[in-house]
């Protein structure tokens, strides 16, 4: 088949644009829309149990909306995210904020309290809400358990938290479990070890395996969504192995193959570790999740809504 070339015209809509990237079919446009009508197959697959992973700052950068906005269609039936999206939800959950950097020193910004991702900024007053509102639900959490694993730590504190946006009060109300193997490894992390040191309460993270693998055993089929990579990228993979692998997967991220590192990987070399099956539909899109996924999602609902 010839490369055709991309038209734009007047009121295009996002799923045309895509549309266009397909007909085009090579490099950047071609891969952003295959992963997209992955996506749309994944939508559409009744028989198939959506996980999304989520790695780097995505709900700092803007992605909190369209994480909850998923769980509430019933768009994903699992996630698994880093440490610092949880905390940083919740951070927004209780009142904090996330904001555009404007340019100052980094040791200027030392100075005033405020920390930087990028271009996002974060106050370390919004931080200190955050340690205080949480050890309340570590508190109410613990009166009635003392031991629980992660999955089970972030149902319940969804249940305690009134955000309407809050991807992990969402996951909560909605049933969708919500798996953190680096909880450990953010400011949420740290608010859970100085709590335990004077409270008999333990996380388990080794008790999540028993529902995770119980999830992936009754699952018809599995697909992923991989936004970003590193640790959430593997342990949506990994949770796989026991079945063969996964049936679809889309990801999209930054990462470079060359180092070896699994954050930059291809899809396909997770079939030499019967992670994704042999004959399994996957996309990989190299560049950032806070654009192309955001385009991807909204062409593939307007594709699902006009079948």
């Amino acid at each position: 088949m010839k490369v055709n070339p991309i038209n734009i015209e007047n009121n295009m809509k996002i799923s045309d644009l895509i549309n266009q990237f397909d007909e085009s079919g090579v490099l950047g446009a071609g891969r952003v829309a295959r992963a997209c009508n992955i996506l749309v197959d994944m939508l559409q697959d009744d028989k198939m149990s959506v996980f999304m992973s989520l790695g780097g700052p995505l709900i700092p950068g803007g992605m909190r909306n369209i994480v909850s906005k998923m769980i509430s269609e019933g768009h994903v039936d699992l996630i698994v995210s880093s440490g610092a999206n949880i905390t940083h939800d919740l951070v927004e959950a209780f009142g904090g904020a996330h904001y555009r950097h404007e340019g100052k020193d980094d040791e200027e910004l030392n100075e005033e309290g405020i920390g930087r991702i990028a271009d996002i900024n974060v106050g370390s007053d919004d931080f200190t809400i955050f340690e205080t509102e949480i050890i309340k639900i570590f508190e109410e959490i613990s009166s009635k358990k003392k031991v629980v694993s992660i999955q089970e730590l972030l149902h319940e504190i969804g249940l305690l938290v009134d955000d309407e946006n809050s991807f992990v009060a969402t996951a909560a109300r909605n049933n969708v479990p919500i798996f953190a193997p680096g909880l450990i490894d953010s400011m949420m992390g740290l608010q859970l070890w100085i709590f335990t040191q004077d409270h008999d309460f333990t996380i388990s993270a080794v008790g999540d395996m028993p529902y995770l693998s119980d999830i992936v055993f009754e699952s018809e089929k599995v697909g992923a969504i991989l936004l970003g990579g590193g640790l959430t990228k593997h342990y949506t993979l990994a949770s796989n192995v026991i079945k063969g692998g996964l049936d679809a997967a889309i990801q999209i991220t930054m990462d470079r193959p060359e180092a070896g590192s699994l954050g930059g990987a291809p899809l396909e070399e997770a079939k030499s570790w019967a992670k994704a099956k042999c004959g399994s539909n996957l996309a990989s899109v190299v560049g950032d999740v806070t654009v192309i996924f955001p385009l991807i999602y909204a062409a593939a609902l307007d594709k699902v809504s006009s079948d």
